[in-house]
């Protein structure tokens, strides 16, 4: 019997759960251009709506993995693993950790995102180095991986079409907090590559996709029975999103603090919320037997200055040239305190989407990014701040859009007078 779209939607709307063979050929059709975006984005509304169940959701990722290629390591010994974080401003923390673990004899094949919503991508900020080409068929870029321990690479028309061609329509249609769809996105990727074992970073907070741990748990659960499903190791670590991760939050910028990090002098937040994910796939590999012994084997691959060397093999297998990497901006704005007293919250999406405004990530899906754009935090919360002390120093080269940046940042932190100190994880 022929699958009728709207009938679909429909059954959706209604509550009911969708059929494998209907599952497969809404989703194979939008895929091949028999469905429009303008029905499939009240599909993934519906979805938004009315959620999944878990049979539909490992249905909707076994669809999505064979929609394209896998990659397999089966043939080498070293531990396969890989990394992601669910959203968040300011995170850089995969440029970190890849080259890290790396150099500590593990293999990452890590697909890497754009920018989505109000977060920054991981792409986009690496493609701010000149020559950077993250755009590689998968043959070659297995090849890369078990030649270097590590690539970082874009999602090809190779792997998972079907995610692909969703994510980039979830982007513009307010449906980038499904958690179905989420679930769907993230596993499927790092599933198709052929990974042993992955640890995510599950954001919680002011600045993530779950605002409250109940939430943020809701999810992180969901990605474990995922990953367990089709077999593969997955760790979680909660942390705190109600503020920018480091001192950046931007473009080239992060890729200067992730290179900060790699040489030793990276923020304590930074590194920490790093070292906390990477010590979970050190001890999933048996590398390290616990945090401690992973700490020690981590920071004195940064102390002797082969994490860096690691990060600078990426970039130069992958085409990008450090050495002109300089992205000075036309124009900087900063933001001061109009009042004495503590830092208590900020709103970290507001501050994303000001981030948006000034070209570090799209509202549509064609928007030109801007390699110099972001901002320095000079103050976190909890921190004391007198009136005209900087806040934020925000920088692009468009002065429009930099006012425009600017305008939704200098309303997203809240001074109070009450001492407070933010957690970095949740337990």
């Amino acid at each position: 019997m022929k699958m009728i779209p709207n009938d679909i939607i429909a059954a959706k709307n209604s509550g009911k759960s969708i059929s494998e063979n209907d599952l497969h050929a809404f989703i194979g059709g939008y895929v091949t251009g028999s469905i429009d975006d303008a029905t499939m984005t009240k599909f993934l509304k519906a979805i938004f709506d009315h959620g999944m169940s878990n049979d539909e959701i490992y249905t909707m990722v076994d669809i999505m993995i064979h929609s394209g290629k896998r990659m397999d390591f089966g043939h080498i010994n070293d531990y396969v693993c890989d990394k992601h974080s669910i959203g968040g401003v300011g995170d850089k923390t995969s440029l970190v950790i890849a080259p890290l673990l790396a150099s500590a004899g593990l293999v990452l094949p890590m697909m890497a995102g754009r920018s989505l919503g109000h977060t920054g991508g991981t792409l986009d900020k690496l493609e701010t180095i000149p020559g950077f080409n993250a755009d590689i068929p998968i043959n070659e870029f297995q090849k890369l991986v078990e030649s270097n321990g590590c690539g970082i690479m874009a999602q090809t028309s190779e792997i998972c079409p079907a995610d692909g061609k969703i994510y980039a329509l979830r982007d513009v249609t307010g449906t980038v907090a499904s958690v179905p769809l989420i679930v769907g996105s993230i596993m499927s990727k790092k599933i198709a590559e052929g990974i042993q074992g992955l640890v995510l970073d599950i954001k919680v907070g002011s600045g993530a996709f779950m605002p409250n741990l109940e939430k943020a748990t809701e999810l992180a659960e969901m990605l474990k029975n995922v990953g367990e499903y089709f077999g593969v190791t997955t760790d979680l670590v909660y942390t705190n999103m109600d503020q920018p991760l480091g001192r950046y939050a931007g473009m080239w910028c992060e890729v200067q603090e992730s290179i900060d990090c790699l040489q030793g002098r990276g923020p304590d937040d930074t590194m920490a919320v790093s070292l906390k994910l990477a010590s979970k796939l050190m001890i999933q590999s048996g590398k390290a037997k616990d945090e401690v012994d992973s700490n020690a084997i981590l920071n004195e691959l940064i102390k002797n200055g082969s994490a860096y060397k690691k990060f600078e093999e990426i970039v130069a297998t992958q085409g990008g040239d450090l050495v002109s990497a300089n992205h000075e901006p036309v124009y900087t704005m900063d933001i001061f305190a109009e009042r004495d007293g503590i830092i208590q919250s900020m709103d970290t999406t507001q501050i994303g989407w000001g981030l948006v405004d000034m070209g570090c990530g799209r509202k549509h899906k064609d928007d030109n990014l801007d390699s110099t754009a972001g901002l320095e935090c000079h103050r976190k919360i909890g921190n004391e701040i007198q009136e005209g002390e900087k806040l934020f120093t925000c920088f692009c080269n468009n002065e429009d859009k930099l006012k425009s940046g600017v305008e939704k940042i200098a309303n997203a932190v809240n001074i109070g007078t009450e001492s407070l100190e933010l957690p970095l994880f949740y337990n």
